[in-house]
């Protein structure tokens, strides 16, 4: 593990799981491989969570939830900003951590794997601080308190990040925390328990089980201790952990991905047009295409397609592959060989129902003899109803379609059961804006415009419900309560 001088064992087995403010071991005898995706290799083990271990969790979750709740916010304020410095300190080594788990390049590994969890966790110190627990309508006073134990599942694509958007939250609400961390990426989540550990958060504030979803995800979603699951994945695995917390009547919070669309419009010159492209295919192929919020739909007017596609095919080819440990690799490999089959699946599939290829391929990137790489691709022709054009491809995959006017570039972009994340591109920027909130998305970009901690993240339709970071993240851990008097 990462130690206080910031350097890697990666001889370090994580045996244990963390429970009641201390390590302990699984109930379960397997142990789960951590694979370096550029390697190929097993770098670490971990084990595979049983239910009986929620069954220890969730109580010592419930023993300390008292006393958490009802310690000031400022002291639970601080503890996020100690955790976050740490992090600061630690940055080079935790960056390392996720480079080596799931593939991230390590420049993009310290400024956003590492770096906007700790942007999270210091907007959060600050939030809670400003929020207002308490406020005055007429005769009433209502009052904001914490939902109770929460159970987080979390990804492996962002794997630190997803944790703290989830836990940061939730701890400074007055919460306590069961985390289960994807089994494919939990070692940067080991590395967090044992920070938190470090600055002495009280013993079963925060909780760790690593495992399966269909073991220890399930058993979490279903426990009656658990007052609120808050879960990042797959569309699939939201609605079984929606069914079993029906049961038990918890809320229940999902972001479930999206098939977000970049609009670029026709009043752009041609140098404003070329950078419009090339922003939206750099956002697609971030982190390998491994993120909810890609820009994997490229919208174009008709009249700018060939334009739109050589622009495309330039950028795509800059990205080129390679060890994620250089500081000069730009594309990093897929997290795992059955993600870069189920990507290459995708791209040949879209090629048989009439794609054409503009750059890249299924094929292994050329001078790479190890790592689950897929080739940085842009495909023209697709149709809008096309697998390609409706599901979430999640790796370095981006379609271009033409649109005739901005209502049917509108149709298009809104044309999918998703409803995450999207993009304007225009030289008038109030026609711009116009166009974004015609766009049925949680979140829409704007000219490129930079992301907010303190703004809320989540989707429409079925990318999910809820809302992450800011305000709107925090009143997702909080239940309200009117005093009459």
């Amino acid at each position: 593990m990462v130690t206080t001088e910031g350097h890697v064992d990666s001889r370090q087995i994580y045996a244990q799981l963390y429970i009641g403010g201390s390590w302990i071991p699984s109930s379960g005898t397997e142990l789960i491989d951590v694979v370096n995706p550029y390697t190929e290799e097993v770098i670490a083990q971990v084990p595979a969570g049983a239910a009986a271990d929620v069954d220890a969790a969730v109580p010592a979750a419930r023993a300390a939830l008292p006393a958490w709740s009802q310690t000031a916010v400022s002291e639970r304020a601080a503890y996020l900003s100690r955790i976050a410095d740490v992090l600061v300190d630690r940055t080079d080594a935790l960056a390392e951590v996720v480079s080596r788990e799931m593939g991230s390049p390590l420049r993009i590994a310290k400024l956003v794997q590492i770096g906007t969890p700790i942007g999270t966790l210091k907007t959060y110190a600050k939030v809670a601080e400003n929020y207002e627990w308490e406020t005055e309508v007429g005769n009433s006073l209502i009052v904001r308190e914490p939902i109770g134990v929460v159970g987080a599942i979390t990804p492996w694509n962002y794997p630190l990040h997803q944790v703290v958007a989830k836990v940061a939250p939730a701890l400074v609400a007055g919460c306590t925390v069961v985390l289960k961390p994807s089994e494919v990426a939990p070692l940067i989540a080991y590395e967090f328990a044992a920070i938190l550990d470090e600055v002495g958060l009280p013993p079963g504030v925060f909780n760790l089980v690593s495992g399966t979803g269909p073991v220890v995800g399930e058993a979490m979603a279903a426990h009656p201790d658990i007052d609120m699951i808050s879960f990042t994945g797959s569309g699939r695995a939201g609605r079984r952990i929606t069914q079993l917390a029906a049961e038990t009547i918890k809320r229940v919070a999902l972001e479930l991905g999206g098939k977000s669309a970049s609009v670029v419009l026709s009043d752009l010159d041609e140098e404003g047009f070329a950078k419009a492209v090339k922003a939206t295919v750099s956002q697609c192929f971030t982190n390998a295409g491994q993120r909810c919020t890609a820009f994997s739909r490229l919208l174009v007017p008709a009249q700018r397609y060939d334009e739109a596609l050589a622009a495309a095919a330039k950028t795509a080819q800059g990205h080129v592959a390679g060890d994620p440990m250089d500081e000069g690799t730009k594309l990093g490999p897929l997290v795992s060989e059955s993600q870069r089959e189920r990507v290459r699946g995708f791209i040949a599939r879209a090629q048989d129902n009439g794609a054409r290829l503009v750059t890249g391929g299924a094929e292994v990137p050329e001078g790479l003899s190890s790592g689950y790489f897929v080739q940085p691709t842009v495909l023209a022709d697709v149709a809008e109803d096309s697998e390609l054009a409706q599901d979430e491809v999640f790796g370095p995959v981006i379609a271009v379609l033409p649109y005739s006017d901005v209502d049917d570039a509108v149709r298009i972009a809104n044309g999918t059961s998703y409803g995450l994340a999207a993009g304007v591109f225009g030289a008038d920027a109030d026609e711009a804006l116009k166009v974004a909130r015609r766009l049925r998305a949680g979140q829409v970009d704007v000219n490129g415009g930079r992301w907010n901690f303190m703004a809320p993240f989540g989707g429409y339709k079925q990318s999910g419900n809820g809302r992450e970071l800011g305000v709107a993240g925090l009143e997702e851990f909080l239940e309200t309560k009117a005093l009459q008097r």
